[in-house]
């Protein structure tokens, strides 16, 4: 087993064993080595805190004696022997039992000095001697480390020297002018302990002590002061590089050399800081070769700087080394060193910077997997805490940070396998920063490219409304109603136990709905209803959709059961009534609606409606009535209801089902009168009633009416015809002369026509017979617009007229005085002459006839009248004759204009016209003008068509009855 030179073995006593390997003196046999080796390489770090070494033995196992024992014994023998040589092999044998036992030995620490003390003179004994078993320059060295031990430093150096002049071949050479050079140092003389370290370097020594002196080297050249600093600084130097070399690049560094490396990196740093720092330290490292551990002497530096507060001269060495190290060597150490540097300087700006640049360096892949594992998770978290910290910069206001924050966020996710927060974080702040499609695409990788990252469903989430903000315009982002389609499945796909599912699926539906996508929107609002998690809010909603796309694929029964459900729901929970909910639907309008349980009865009333509309355009009248009725309990006294009960009437009036229809009429006018609506049900009424048979009905109906018209008589004439036409004269005529007593001059032939026979059938019914047909004459010969039927009706009116007023006529006698009695005779006369003359202006017919007839009576009448008149009293028989011929004068004109009457009358024979009145007044002329009308007449057979009234009196003309011309010519007279 080997051991450093600064921990070496203790006692001068293992000196005289080196020559023949066997234990001198008295000592028994049983302890002889089997092999052994004389180390020399460890003890303290200066000549006076070394010890003397000995000799370790690889011994048999020891007596069954305890080692307490044994010491004492040895102790004893070096006490009472006198012999040098003996009390040295005892402090051997003392030695050894204490490596071997420790302090159970018994030998102390006081009692190891005393003997030190003593066994000098015996070492003085032997020299003195000339003669010893062993060599001289073994006994030299074992004397100088005895007097070290002791504290005789002087001295243990003299006898070092003595080795080294008298003995130079010796392999203890090396040793003693290391001793030599330490004693040197320890004595502050710097420049010799310099020379007798370089000579130990020099000679060729082990490599341990060579180690160790050029190590000693670069501290007593470092003594010397800053002239010797370049020096000093290649002697540290070298010594790092030795140990770069033996250990691996300082892999496999042994406990005791890891001292010695950091105490020459300290040196250097110390001595570079008095020299002028980097620079200085620069110009050293291109003097000696440093090899791979420039590195390290630059962070010794640095650590320095640090150590004494001095941080931004150690971030300049840290930063300097960065931009001159190759491409190498390893650098993200000292990166990361210039972040704890500004970290302790307190510069949080700086530090960011640091590690700003930290992330930057190793951003492409390759430089990245470069880094130590250690360095990657620093990588990491510097990015981790950069993008934090501009996230939070961005929320403060510098808005720009956002983006920074981003890339961060992203840049680290690419690094982690388990990278669903980063990307998370990285959309979020893409998305405060506006960059819309990236936030998109960074949600959606750690939605659904994250592997198991707990809150996937919120990335997806917050993808679904980033993209309906883009398409409600909201947000820079191009999007379409396919697109957030799109997006919403993909999150329903992966996530379908979320909560916020249902209202998600709940707007997709409305959004498809307003977009014209029935079918689309018939399937989000199917997976609304059909969701586990659904609220009453979002199953409303649903339902709501399903309803209106039903509705607008004219898929009523569906709709009505959509309505239904979302009307339950309102009803129910109450859901929808106020003003903040957030169900809404499409009104009649167009416009959207809250979802009130007032606008879902009218929705669903107007389903059923529709429902109605459709079996009544397929000509089921029944179906179609039973949907027109149905809205009247889901929205009773509504628009829609009463319109339902309209239409169900109407429907029933076009299948021509007459008593239902009259029934839902007038249940409609009982229940809605004042409904607009109403107005036509009379007019309906009036045509079921006339359709189904019932007149009187309909005139009834249309008398009660038109009280309520700005003008009744439209309705109420109408009325009057079906009051004729049911038989009820007596309301009808009423009608007719309320009517007629208003009525202005008609303005069109219609009208006229309909005021004239009005009065004709006012004549007809013997109502005020003299006044209308007085007016029935006047107004048509007044008239600009005439009718068969309207001449002909005047025509009889004038001929009743003009024989009333041939009556009073004939009731007039002629009396004396007969002047007087014959003016009111002839007053009367032209009475009745005017009317029956305007009998011309009306007809030329059979009424013409008669009139001529008439007048033709008048005049032969007066005539006759005037011959039977009451002669005048007191005449003589001559004057009496007389005055008959005066009457015969006065009489024989009228005769005469009664011939010719009568003659016109017969001359219509030549147009082709007889009639009943032309042969009375054929019979007339035979009496009147017997020598030109009184013949035998020879008649063609042939049976006439009569027209006009019978004759007044039956026994005229009865001879002539029968009877007409020839045809083709005149009668044979």
């Amino acid at each position: 087993m080997t051991r450093s030179l600064f921990g070496g073995f203790r006692h001068p006593l293992a000196f005289l064993l080196i020559t023949g390997g066997l234990l001198t003196g008295g000592a028994s046999t049983s302890h002889a080595s089997d092999s052994f080796q004389v180390d020399l390489l460890g003890d303290g770090e200066t000549i006076g805190d070394m010890r003397p070494v000995f000799l370790k033995f690889e011994t048999r196992p020891m007596p069954a004696i305890s080692p307490r024992e044994v010491a004492r014994r040895y102790q004893r023998l070096f006490d009472v022997s006198d012999d040098p040589e003996v009390r040295v092999d005892a402090l051997n044998r003392l030695a050894n039992i204490r490596a071997v036992a420790g302090d159970d030995a018994g030998f102390s620490d006081q009692q190891e000095q005393r003997v030190y003390r003593e066994v000098l003179d015996s070492y003085e004994a032997i020299l003195q001697r000339g003669s010893y078993a062993g060599k001289l320059d073994e006994l030299l060295y074992q004397m100088a480390k005895a007097h070290a031990f002791v504290g005789q430093a002087e001295e243990s150096t003299t006898r070092l020297r003595q080795l080294v002049g008298l003995y130079p071949d010796s392999p203890l050479v090396a040793e003693a002018r290391f001793r030599i050079a330490e004693s040197a140092y320890s004595a502050g003389d710097y420049a010799g302990a310099e020379l007798g370290y370089r000579q130990v370097i020099d000679s060729g020594a082990a490599p341990a002590l060579t180690d160790k002196a050029r190590y000693m080297l670069a501290w007593s050249q470092y003594q010397q002061g800053p002239a010797a600093y370049q020096r000093a600084a290649g002697s540290f130097l070298e010594v790092l590089g030795r140990y770069y070399q033996h250990t691996a690049r300082f892999r496999e560094v042994p406990a005791g050399a890891l001292d010695v490396i950091n105490d020459a990196l300290r040196m250097v740093a110390l001595m570079a800081d008095r020299s002028g720092g980097s620079p200085a330290l620069a110009g050293w490292l291109a003097d000696a070769p440093a090899g791979g551990f420039a590195g390290m002497v630059y962070d010794r530096l640095a650590d320095y700087y640090a150590g004494t507060g001095r941080y931004r001269e150690s971030a300049r060495v840290i930063m300097e080394f960065v931009g001159l190290a190759p491409a190498e060597v390893d650098v993200a150490a000292f990166r990361a060193q210039l972040v704890e540097v500004w970290g302790l300087a307190g510069k949080a700006q700086e530090q960011r910077g640091a590690k700003a640049d930290f992330v930057t360096a190793y951003q492409d892949e390759a430089s990245y997997a470069a880094l130590t594992d250690r360095d990657q998770r620093r990588w990491q978290g510097y990015s981790r805490e950069l993008a934090a910290i501009h996230y939070q910069q961005g929320q403060s206001g510098q808005q720009e940070a956002f983006a920074q924050a981003a890339r961060y966020y992203r840049g680290l996710a690419d690094r982690l396998a388990d990278n669903g927060e980063e990307l998370r974080l990285a959309g979020d702040a893409w998305l405060q920063g506006g960059a819309f499609v990236k936030a998109l695409q960074a949600y959606r990788d750690a939605a659904y490219g994250s592997g198991s990252y707990s809150h996937a469903a919120d990335a997806g989430w917050a993808a679904v409304v980033l993209q309906r903000q883009g398409l409600d315009g909201e947000v820079a982002l191009s999007a379409d109603l396919a697109s957030v389609a799109a997006e919403t499945d993909r999150f329903a796909a992966a996530f379908p136990e979320d909560h916020r599912l249902p209202g998600l699926l709940a707007d997709m539906a409305n959004r498809s709905l307003a977009g014209g996508l029935s079918d689309q929107a018939r399937r989000y609002a199917t997976a609304v209803v059909r969701h586990p998690s659904t609220s009453n809010e979002e199953s409303l909603s649903g339902w709501l959709v399903l309803a209106q796309a039903n509705q607008a694929a004219a898929r009523y029964a569906e709709a009505e059961q959509g309505w239904r459900k979302a009307l339950a729901l309102v009803a129910g929970s109450g859901i929808g009534t106020g003003t903040g909910t957030q169900s809404t639907f499409r009104a009649a309008g167009g416009e959207q609606a809250p979802a009130t349980e007032g606008g879902i009865r009218q929705r669903l009333a107007d389903t059923i409606y529709r429902q109605g509309e459709v079996a009544a355009i397929a000509g089921d009248v029944d179906l179609a009535v039973a949907n027109f009725q149905r809205i009247e309990p889901v929205l009773p006294e509504s628009d829609t209801a009463i319109r339902g009960r309209y239409d169900a009437a109407n429907t029933l009036l076009g299948a021509q089902r007459w008593q239902s229809a009259i029934t839902e009429l007038r249940r409609f006018r009982q229940d809605y009168g004042q409904h607009p609506l109403a107005a036509g049900i009379s007019d309906k009424l009036v045509l079921a009633y006339q359709s189904s048979g019932q007149p009187l009905r309909a005139a009834d109906e249309l008398v009660e009416v038109a009280g309520r018209d700005s003008d009744p008589w439209p309705r109420r004439l109408q009325a009057a015809e079906l009051y004729h036409e049911g038989g009820d004269s007596q309301r009808r005529n009423g009608l007719y002369a309320g009517y007629l007593a208003v009525a202005g001059v008609p303005q069109s032939a219609g009208e006229h026509l309909q005021q004239q026979q009005m009065r004709q059938r006012l004549l007809e019914s013997g109502v005020d017979a003299p006044v209308h047909r007085d007016q029935l004459v006047a107004v048509e010969l007044a008239s600009a617009w005439h009718s068969a039927e309207s001449l002909a009706w005047a025509a009889a009116a004038t001929i009743e007229l003009g024989n009333a007023a041939r009556q009073d006529f004939e009731a007039i006698t002629i009396s004396a005085p007969l002047a007087q009695s014959l003016a009111r005779k002839q007053a009367a006369m032209q009475a009745a002459l005017s009317r029956y003359q305007q009998v011309a202006r009306l007809d030329d017919g059979q009424w013409l006839s008669q009139s001529l007839y008439r007048q033709a009576e008048l005049y032969r009448t007066l005539a006759q009248d005037l011959m039977a008149s009451e002669r005048p009293v007191g005449l003589n028989e001559l004057e009496l004759e007389q005055y008959d011929l005066l009457l015969e004068e006065e009489a024989f004109p009228f005769e005469e204009t009664a011939i010719d009457l009568h003659a016109r009358n017969h001359r219509q024979l030549a147009e082709g016209r007889f009639d009943p009145w032309i042969a009375r007044s054929l019979a007339r002329l035979e009496v009147l003008f017997p020598g030109r009308y009184a013949r035998d007449l020879q008649w063609l057979p042939w049976q006439p068509q009569t027209s006009g009234a019978a004759p007044d009196h039956p026994t005229e003309g009865a001879s002539t009855a029968t009877g007409a011309r020839q045809q083709g010519g005149q009668s044979d007279v």
